[in-house]
């Protein structure tokens, strides 16, 4: 786990980033920029329990093509989530809070898993554990007014001029930030891979 002091802001970007690319940096700078934060970790997986895990690149690789794409010194990518043995995000996030008080941390998302998010383990209680902001994706700028936890904690919902203040805010608390959007995507460059392996 990255060193952080008291009073510092961080967010927290995960996922399995299969392959990383400029788009999932993109999001990592607007976070930085938009929500004043002094750090974002970098979060690897092992894997997402909801998705396919037959063309997941090893752990080692994803750790080294990630701290390649995301670029910034304030960016510290991490993958202790498999030495933990975490496999949900809302075990993750518990073990982050109970080992770091004094610090503000924000959860971050694409709008891209917006749609699915009810579908994670205990995603109550990740709503419940850091404030969330949601960075806009191509596709899923309208995905955050019809999906669940945007209906389920619509009364949570901050101004987006407000980012700046969310990660010192009591969760539950949300947030959607707009900005510029990157068409890539991973599944995208998967497929293109595919096919040029055939």
């Amino acid at each position: 786990m990255p060193h952080v002091e008291k009073g510092m802001r961080v967010g927290l970007f995960g996922g399995s980033f299969n392959p990383p690319h400029a788009g999932h940096a993109l999001v990592a700078e607007i976070a930085l920029r938009r929500l004043a934060l002094d750090q974002l970790w970098w979060l690897v997986t092992p894997g997402n329990p909801l998705k396919n895990k037959n063309d997941l690149l090893p752990l080692g690789e994803r750790i080294k093509l990630s701290e390649r794409v995301a670029g910034n010194p304030k960016v510290k990518v991490t993958a202790f989530e498999a030495s933990n043995n975490f496999r949900y995000t809302a075990d993750t996030l518990a073990y982050i809070k109970a080992r770091n008080p004094g610090v503000d941390f924000v959860w971050i998302m694409g709008a891209d898993n917006l749609r699915d998010f009810h579908r994670w383990q205990r995603w109550r209680q990740i709503v419940l554990t850091f404030p969330i902001a949601v960075v806009d994706r191509p596709g899923s700028t309208l995905a955050f007014l019809s999906s669940v936890v945007a209906k389920t904690f619509d009364y949570a919902r901050v101004d987006e001029a407000d980012a700046p203040r969310l990660a010192r805010m009591k969760a539950p608390a949300w947030t959607f930030i707009h900005g510029p959007r990157s068409l890539l995507s991973s599944t995208a460059i998967r497929a293109q891979k595919t096919q040029q392996n055939q």
